[in-house]
């Protein structure tokens, strides 16, 4: 099935500029998956209880026919080769890729949770997903 999903990414380690770029890159070249606009990067302050550099976000809209779970997957694997470890909850990483919503599918399951559980709590994402949303041509 054909839905929309928009996925935030995020850098606040190295080069973070490269992190997104390269990110978007990798998110396009997905199988049965096209790219279908993207919001201006943007800086903002980190979230949670640990001191750390501020982010560059953004955000993506795509089409895509892969499952919610073969999308985190390949999400997953985007991350590990821009070298992100997950070792501590909202610590500083050099790519973050968060699947925020999807159109017409919504996911409760331990590994993935859609609509994102933070959205409400992200001014830029609420702000990026209005921009994408009113802007999408079908």
């Amino acid at each position: 099935m054909k839905d929309v999903a928009y996925i935030a990414l995020g850098s606040n380690l190295g080069q973070r500029e490269v992190f997104l770029a390269q990110a978007r890159g990798a998110i396009a070249a997905l199988a049965r998956t096209r790219v279908l606009g993207q919001t201006e990067v943007e800086e903002t302050a980190p979230i949670g209880p640990i001191a750390q550099g501020q982010f560059l976000n953004q955000m993506i809209a795509i089409e895509t026919e892969l499952s919610p779970s073969e999308l985190l997957t390949e999400l997953h694997r985007i991350e590990a080769k821009a070298g992100r470890v997950r070792r501590t909850r909202w610590g500083p990483r050099t790519l973050d890729l968060d699947i925020v919503l999807f159109e017409h599918q919504s996911v409760h399951e331990q590994e993935l949770t859609v609509p994102h559980p933070e959205l409400s709590n992200r001014d830029f994402w609420l702000r990026e997903l209005a921009t994408l949303r009113s802007s999408r041509v079908e």
